[in-house]
């Protein structure tokens, strides 16, 4: 369950409803965008614009790595390289997923959740070879909630 500020939990109401985080980002790898049309209605909320570390998410949330890679890229802050290495690990592209989550070393919520560790996430995912593991998807989903909890709360 997520433990959102009021003003975004109301504006992402809509997306939780239509994908309960328990079915979101069903794959490790690749991408099957769904609900695009509504991420895209959600980031209008004033509660949600002009807040990219929330609207990456959300777009991952959907499986549109595309557009969360390309708000990703422009963040150049360890959150914003966080969302990139998490981006590039549910490509495929590991080596560049532990450039991006290197980049984000010493993040605030790594020191608060060290059990995330994303470094050995992408090693495990990569391992799975194509498989879609439950126990790492539900680590994938962890990870995700956790994130977009810190940048709700902190950012």
């Amino acid at each position: 369950m997520l433990t959102l500020p009021n003003e975004i939990a109301t504006a992402c109401a809509p997306l939780f409803e239509a994908i309960p985080l328990d079915q979101a980002m069903r794959a490790l790898q690749g991408s099957a965008p769904k609900q695009t049309e509504l991420v895209q209605a959600l980031l209008r909320d004033p509660a949600l614009a002009n807040r990219p570390e929330l609207a990456t998410g959300l777009w991952l949330y959907v499986d549109d790595l595309g557009r969360s890679h390309t708000i990703s890229q422009g963040i150049e802050t360890p959150t914003g390289s966080y969302w990139h290495g998490i981006m590039h690990r549910r490509e495929g592209d590991f080596s560049n997923s532990h450039y991006w989550i290197r980049r984000a070393a010493g993040h605030p919520l790594w020191q608060a959740r060290p059990e995330l560790d994303p470094e050995g996430l992408i090693d495990l995912v990569a391992a799975a070879r194509d498989r879609d593991d439950p126990a790492l998807i539900a680590r994938q989903r962890e990870e995700w909630q956790a994130l977009f909890t810190w940048c709700a709360v902190n950012l």
